[in-house]
């Protein structure tokens, strides 16, 4: 954590339960930071806080602190069924729910708390499974939570604390419904604890404090110029055609050791991840359509160095912590100004420096005028001079693949598709069935007409054979 981040308040100062006190000594944690000096007090004493901070400046860690020091202070409810969560925490995306589990089992090591994570998408029976065998607090996302909720599986009547993490985020994600679902079977908000944290507080959020939570305090430990100070900013206004060769030009130049470069569409991550791998550029793409378990191995090797650049869509623009992110590219600038600050955020963290290279092409440069109004300033802008252009080299189609020995390719069909050769070798199929039966056909007509002129004759010679008989009468 960057010193000038911290504050003059000490982690001893608030008389925290031993066994919390050592897994903050053991995460080397000394001094907080603003969002913790301001939260933290009002939690611990048991009043609900509406928060905004910066991800990335110690917002995890206040609302862990604050639950923790709750259920360890305060016996559970009277008619609390042994197994069912005391605590909740709730986050939009898998990956944010992730890290939360993670910093909550360093802190509340030696606390004897039983911690679960649940979300969509993997480990349905393992976590299942867990939650059956008893948790005292259930961090997860709002679809998997109630999923196993339906199933009886566990309880909400004895819920004593509740999180809300990135707010406005489940917003946009369309959570809200199966957050307020979830809110009304828990205890009233005036028996439990409340904590709301986000990057922004708009207007519908602090909506839903008032709603779900009891008297809230506002803490504001993040001015808008404050988010994006510690970040160099630079914008290239580019046309479209050329955002691929500045992108490449501009990663010649510096040292890519952990970078992100975000987009707004998967087909543009995998064009650009396409490119940066043909110029012997190794990366990665995270979008909402990758397998879990595979971004879960492409954020440990990103956090740990082993692979440089990740191509990005807004589903890893919040929440996570990834330390030492160097640079930031916004290839394509974001439709939504909120998201410019959460995608620049992943730079910086806990008061570090870092570079926010933005392209402003034909398509997107309309949402900069709410962008620089949301942080505002106005971002620096840079010339696209010729020596910044490197030209790419050209994505051919893979050729195709030679027949094995033994096999020869069909003359007639060499260049088309196997669906094509099925669809000409399926007409002549049947080409060859209709021929089959029309002579079927012709041969039973002919047969009939044979066997039709035999019977008129036979019919003529009996007629013959009595005419004559009667003339012999």
């Amino acid at each position: 954590m960057n010193d000038k981040l911290l504050t003059a308040v000490t982690f001893d100062s608030l008389h925290l339960p031993p066994a919390l006190k050592q897994g903050v000594d053991e995460a080397e944690f000394t001094f907080c930071t603003p969002i913790q000096a301001k939260a933290l007090p009002l939690a611990l004493a048991g009043q609900d806080v509406e928060g905004k901070a910066q991800t990335g400046t110690g917002k995890t860690a206040a609302f862990l602190l604050a639950i923790m020091n709750h259920l360890l202070r305060c016996p559970p409810p009277s008619k609390h069924k042994e197994g069912d969560p005391r605590a909740i925490v709730l986050a939009p995306t898998r990956e944010l729910a992730i890290q939360i589990h993670k910093d909550a089992e360093l802190l509340g090591k030696h606390t004897a708390l039983r911690i679960c994570v649940v979300y969509g998408g993997a480990a349905y029976e393992s976590q299942r499974e867990t939650l059956r065998a008893g948790i005292d607090v259930l961090i997860g996302t709002p679809g998997r939570t109630i999923d196993y909720l339906k199933q009886r599986i566990f309880s909400l009547k004895s819920i004593q604390a509740v999180v809300l993490d990135e707010a406005d985020r489940m917003f946009d994600l369309g959570f809200i419904k199966d957050i307020r679902y979830l809110l009304r079977r828990m205890p009233p908000p005036e028996k439990r604890l409340n904590l709301l944290f986000s990057a922004t507080l708009s207007h519908r959020v602090s909506e839903l404090a008032y709603e779900h939570m009891n008297a809230p305090t506002v803490v504001n430990a993040s001015p808008e110029q404050v988010m994006v100070g510690k970040v160099d900013q630079v914008l290239y206004h580019v046309s479209r055609e050329e955002k691929i060769p500045l992108l490449l030009g501009l990663l010649k130049r510096i040292e890519v050791t952990r970078t992100i470069i975000f987009v707004n569409t998967k087909r543009t991550a995998e064009r650009v991840a396409a490119y940066l791998t043909a110029h012997d550029f190794h990366a990665g793409i995270l979008s909402g359509d990758v397998p879990q378990q595979k971004r879960l191995r492409l954020l440990e090797r990103f956090r740990h160095g082993q692979l440089p650049i990740l191509v990005a869509t807004d589903v890893a623009a919040r929440g996570l912590h990834i330390p030492d992110v160097s640079h930031i590219f916004n290839f394509d600038l974001p439709q939504d100004p909120e998201d410019y600050v959460h995608r620049i955020g992943r730079t910086a963290r806990a008061g570090a420096g870092g570079d926010a290279l933005s392209f402003a092409c034909e398509e997107y440069v309309y949402s900069l005028p709410e962008i620089e109004a949301f942080i505002g300033s106005k971002i620096p802008t840079e010339p696209v001079v010729d020596g910044l252009l490197m030209r790419p080299i050209s994505l051919r189609k893979r050729p195709r693949r030679a027949p094995q020995a033994g096999q020869s390719a069909p003359a007639s069909d060499e260049h088309q598709t196997p669906s094509t050769s099925a669809r000409k070798r399926g007409g002549a199929s049947a080409s060859g069935t209709r021929s089959t039966a029309s002579a079927k056909r012709r041969r039973v007509t002919e047969t009939q007409g044979k066997r039709s002129q035999g019977q008129k004759s036979d019919r003529s010679a009996d007629a013959l054979a009595t005419t004559h008989s009667g003339e012999d009468r």
